[in-house]
């Protein structure tokens, strides 16, 4: 692409991104969310702990999505929809659906994120050290809608340590 190209590109994806009442559906938006060379431009954050407990404990703590109400400040409710689909509702009672991908008991927990503003993936690493457990949380997700693009790593560093917080209060108390 010749810089008069890409200069024109570029315009014509930011005037795009000043009228999105034209878009419909998250189809529309995906464009927004791919650089020059046509990669997806995803926003990934990645949260890495030492919890006081061991992985037994930690895991059966992190998997039991049906207590997460009982020790999450951040949610009303959860709620599991079989055996490879959750859903989580914010105390406002906006819902984000987990579909479960893969499990590998003690070791990784993996699923596919989606709501009304964004998509993705998350991936959780436990690794036993001794009586205390690393957890290595990352998430990668793109944007739904763009004006929410500024803030979404914020936000997901935001609710990481959330949930850290309140897995650490549950587990070490």
């Amino acid at each position: 692409m010749d810089i008069l190209e890409n200069r024109a590109f570029k315009a014509a994806m930011f005037f795009d991104s000043l009228a999105p009442s034209f878009h419909s559906d998250i189809k529309q938006y995906e464009h927004a969310n791919y650089n020059l060379k046509g990669s997806v431009k995803m926003t990934i954050s990645n949260i890495k702990e030492t919890i006081n407990s061991d992985i037994y404990i930690v895991w059966e703590t992190v998997l039991a999505v049906d207590k997460y109400s009982l020790w999450r400040s951040d949610l009303r409710k959860a709620e599991t929809v079989n055996q490879n689909q959750f859903i989580e509702y914010t105390k406002d009672g906006y819902a984000t659906t987990f579909t479960i991908t893969a499990i590998e008991p003690y070791k990784r927990w993996e699923f596919d994120i989606e709501n009304g503003s964004l998509k993705g993936h998350w991936i959780g690493i436990f690794t036993s050290k001794g009586n205390k457990t690393q957890i290595d949380f990352t998430e990668n997700v793109i944007p739904k809608k763009w004006f929410i693009k500024p803030f979404i790593k914020f936000h997901l560093k935001k609710q990481q340590a959330q949930f850290i917080l309140d897995l650490k209060k549950e587990i070490e108390a």
